[in-house]
């Protein structure tokens, strides 16, 4: 009787592969949704819930994504300093003049698990706003988003 193939976590370190999303003229949540599955690894036939089995992600042109309806208006990020009175709220649109990149980090944040393996799958997200990005050395696989 042969036993069930488990995945360790020393042999995912060397399956790891790097992706490459370009997000210009695309929608934030199919972006985000798209680079979670890959940073959990789900896109794999060895994907185990309980391991990170994920892959690096890179998200280039983070200040071109696009927020579907009034969303640049009426989206809010929120952030507490944690003392009384410590609540600044910024409008998407402010954000993206800032700071671009937290609208894809924030996006893809919120659908990892909450947990210190869903901060290691966060670690791996490199997100820049423009084209340019310092990782082709490893020759990152080049994805298109629907």
């Amino acid at each position: 009787m042969s036993s069930t193939f488990m995945p360790s976590a020393s042999t995912a370190a060397t399956d790891r592969r790097w992706h490459i999303i370009d997000a210009e003229g695309r929608v934030l949540g199919r972006i985000a949704t798209l680079t979670a599955r890959l940073l959990q690894g789900k896109h794999k036939a060895r994907y185990t819930p309980f391991l990170d089995l994920g892959d690096h992600v890179v998200v280039v042109n983070a200040a071109k994504v696009k927020l579907t309806g009034r969303k640049e208006d009426q989206k809010i990020y929120r952030q507490h300093s944690g003392y009384e009175g410590g609540l600044r709220e910024e409008r998407a649109r402010l954000v993206r003049q800032r700071k671009p990149e937290r609208l894809v980090e924030d996006a893809v944040r919120g659908m990892l698990p909450k947990t210190k393996l869903g901060e290691a799958m966060y670690r791996k997200l490199k997100v820049y706003a423009g084209p340019d990005h310092p990782h082709a050395a490893q020759k990152p696989i080049k994805l298109e988003v629907a």
